[in-house]
């Protein structure tokens, strides 16, 4: 897979509520953490913090990872939650101590960092029965947006490697460009 990283020159447009709520709306991805309001979370790729944002009011503590430093600027100069961290690390090596995350999502940032060391880094800092919320590009999709079909995974080929880590898949959808995996870990 291509591992394509979004440009940061480019962070404006993943502010666009109307086209981002278009393939994953904040009921939707609250859904699929269902959090009580004490929990300890990270957004894996979390970018502007668009998604962060949503989550942020809901939980007591997140973690906003991105690789790119650039993105944590961006979303300090729009305003970070009080109980918002940012954390600037790729998600294979992840500063956080082992079973601290009561639930992690990643937001169309799995193809940038699906791997053996990621799975195995998630299942490290995710807590028993943690959950892991995926929701990325599908390779059945169009191309149209998101990156080119050819760096994206399907929802069958996400729901097998996160399996092989010790995940159980709860939910799976399929749609016309993303597919969503709801997961807890063991």
């Amino acid at each position: 897979m291509g591992y394509h990283t979004f440009d940061a020159d480019r962070a404006d447009k993943l502010e666009d509520a109307q086209r981002r709520y278009r393939f994953l709306s904040a009921e939707e991805l609250l859904w699929a953490l269902s959090p009580d309001g004490d929990e300890t979370v990270a957004d894996l790729g979390s970018g502007t913090g668009f998604y962060t944002d949503d989550v942020a009011p809901a939980v007591d503590h997140v973690y906003a990872i991105d690789i790119q430093e650039a993105m944590h600027d961006y979303y300090r100069e729009k305003g970070v939650p009080e109980n918002v961290d940012l954390v600037t690390s790729g998600v294979d090596d992840l500063p956080i101590e082992t079973s601290s995350l009561d639930a992690a999502f990643s937001t169309m940032t799995y193809h940038e960092f699906a791997s053996e060391q990621t799975l195995s880094e998630l299942s490290r800092v995710l807590t028993a029965q943690g959950t892991l919320v995926t929701v990325d590009w599908a390779a059945s999709g169009s191309g149209d947006h998101g990156p080119p079909v050819d760096e994206r995974y399907s929802a069958t080929e996400a729901a097998s490697a996160l399996r092989q880590h010790g995940f159980t898949i709860e939910f799976e959808a399929v749609r016309p460009e993303t597919f969503l995996l709801t997961a807890t870990a063991e």
